[in-house]
């Protein structure tokens, strides 16, 4: 496995390079003008003449072929330097750092019920086939696969919120926000939820996690109804291997059969459509977090976008592209330590 985790980790700034090389191209569609925006902090550096925006271009190597461009931006890249987002009023990179407390939270709250309950939910399914539990979570799990994130979430609004008036949008409420932003709240991680806990501060930690529940819902529901049906399904396959018939041969516990050697053997593919589910929801979910207001990377990308903010576009796909790299390796190292036929060559 060591050898196996040297290789990728070499392998991972070869994968980088070309993502670089794709985003990079991207931008160069766009007019030098529009690039100068992602130099130069704020809009009054456009505000000149011809003759003062052609000078601004020339500064900052805008009209140079495409390779002394390119080597200039990744030296800028790999420095830390996305970039001025005019949407955050601040360097991109600045601008996700502070966001990604915001996307965590919110991603650690959905993804773990999401995988634990398709676990379970898909077990059971897979062990009671045609039975009444059996249909009962392929109901609940088909209504969810085919229910659109912006329209369930835009339903758990409206009675969250909207009816009930439980579940407000946005991080924290205004009177909390205040506290946050005093001087004897310390913020250590950015996670209001544990900032909180850490400031032993009850009412603000309650507050945060009333905010949370409508998106969290959101979330957890629309990823469990996925991963449950890849659990049911590749628990059904499971539970009809020769080694399934052997177990029960032998006379072991049916709890044992299904337990140990079933769901264990099953959880491959899940592991894998999880990965892919925890990629798409660190790198921002940008549906979600647009809905209930909640301040993180995938409300900046969708401002950033609606705004024509090219900086904060490309900083953004930088961040999705090296969270997908690095999700997929963790993934990968996975296989072998829950099934050990699994070789990492």
């Amino acid at each position: 496995m060591l050898y196996y985790l040297l290789r990728r980790a070499v392998f991972i700034p070869v994968v980088l390079l070309a993502l670089t090389l794709m985003i990079f191209s991207l931008q160069m569609m766009l007019s030098p003008v529009q690039r100068l925006a992602a130099y130069a902090p704020g809009p009054e550096f456009l505000k000149g003449g011809s003759a003062q925006i052609a000078a601004l271009i020339e500064k900052y190597g805008l009209d140079e072929p495409f390779l002394v461009q390119y080597k200039e931006w990744l030296g800028n890249v790999l420095s830390g330097n996305l970039g001025w987002s005019e949407t955050a009023r601040a360097p991109v990179s600045e601008a996700l750092l502070d966001l990604f407390p915001a996307t965590a939270e919110l991603v650690f709250f959905a993804f773990i019920p999401s995988l634990l309950g398709a676990i379970w939910l898909g077990t059971k399914a897979g062990v009671h086939l045609n039975k009444g539990i059996d249909h009962a979570i392929r109901i609940f799990t088909i209504i969810g696969w085919s229910f659109p994130v912006f329209v369930f979430g835009l339903m758990m609004l409206l009675i969250f919120y909207g009816t009930l008036n439980w579940f407000p949008p946005g991080r924290l409420s205004q009177w909390a926000e205040v506290v946050v932003a005093g001087d004897a709240f310390t913020r250590y991680t950015g996670v209001n939820t544990l900032d909180a806990l850490l400031n032993g501060n009850m009412a603000v930690f309650f507050d945060a996690i009333r905010h949370l529940i409508a998106p969290v819902i959101t979330l957890t529901y629309v990823n469990l109804a996925s991963m449950t049906r890849v659990m049911r399904t590749s628990m059904l396959e499971t539970l009809r291997q020769d080694y399934i018939r052997t177990a029960r041969a032998k006379g072991l516990p049916e709890k044992v059969v299904q337990n140990k050697h079933g769901r264990s053997n099953a959880m491959l593919p899940v592991v894998t459509i999880a990965g892919m589910e925890l990629a798409y929801m660190m790198g921002g979910v940008v549906i979600t977090e647009t809905i209930f207001d909640y301040h993180g990377i995938g409300r900046f990308a969708a401002d950033a976008a609606s705004n024509l903010d090219f900086p904060g576009v490309l900083g953004f796909a930088l961040y999705f592209a090296l969270v997908l790299v690095v999700i997929n390796l963790v993934v990968d190292l996975l296989y072998p330590l829950l099934d050990p036929r699994v070789k990492l060559a």
